[in-house]
């Protein structure tokens, strides 16, 4: 009988991580309404009748930040259920990575009072955010550090154009350790598609000028990138 059956919200949470000021970094945003208001949390809301969990995704991260979707790369994280994650009711949360660069600093919309760019280290060590999204940054960071690993990722943190130095950065960033310039260069040249010189220059990085290379078409690495 449907009556044995009570009610469940489906909702949306994203965990946007980008590479600003040298660490990596987490959007979050500042609630302004119950529960738990006041609280930081990552940006999210309830699924619509008329819309899939993609959409729901995107939707969130204009509304809340006035981020495009068209400049991240977005994915499905997983799901969180637990009977008492949220006091409204019985909610469950399709949760979403997305990854980008540099990105300018968002704008707080709907229901957020304030939107801003934290430390993922310091985040996760104040372990003060709203309902689960400790637990949820956490597992979106384990994510990002595996598939840049295997799969050519690191690239999303990246320009369009970019050097092997800006590309091992993201590494360190992500991966939270200081890699050997010149062990990463030959594994990344190494792997089957993950980079393609693009035959330009830059002095960006300082000294000598650095070729430029844009990602490749591979879709995971051949030998992979191990930490």
């Amino acid at each position: 009988m449907p009556s044995a059956h009570p009610p469940v919200a489906v909702t949306v949470d994203l965990v946007v991580l980008t590479v600003r000021d040298e660490d990596l970094q987490v959007l979050l945003v500042r609630r302004g309404e119950e529960p738990h208001l006041g609280r930081w949390a990552l940006p999210g809301g309830f699924l619509r009748p008329d819309e899939d969990l993609d959409q729901a995704a995107a939707r969130e991260l204009r509304e809340e930040t006035g981020l495009d979707v068209a400049r991240v790369h977005l994915e499905q994280l997983g799901s969180w259920g637990a009977p008492d994650r949220d006091p409204r009711m019985r909610t469950v949360t399709v949760a979403h990575l997305a990854l980008a660069p540099d990105l300018p600093a968002p704008t707080a919309g709907t229901d957020a009072a304030d939107a801003q760019w934290r430390v993922v280290a310091d985040v996760l060590a104040e372990d003060d955010l709203a309902f689960d999204h400790g637990a949820i940054l956490a597992a979106g960071l384990e994510r990002a550090r595996a598939k840049l690993e295997y799969t050519p990722l690191a690239a999303a943190f990246c320009p369009a154009d970019f050097t092997i130095s800006e590309l091992r950065r993201v590494y360190e960033v992500v991966w939270g350790t200081r890699l050997d310039p010149r062990n990463f260069h030959r594994k990344v040249t190494g792997a089957a598609g993950f980079v393609v010189e693009t035959g330009a220059t830059t002095t960006r990085d300082g000294g000598r000028p650095a070729r430029l290379f844009r990602a490749g078409d591979a879709r995971t690495l051949h030998p992979p990138l191990l930490r």
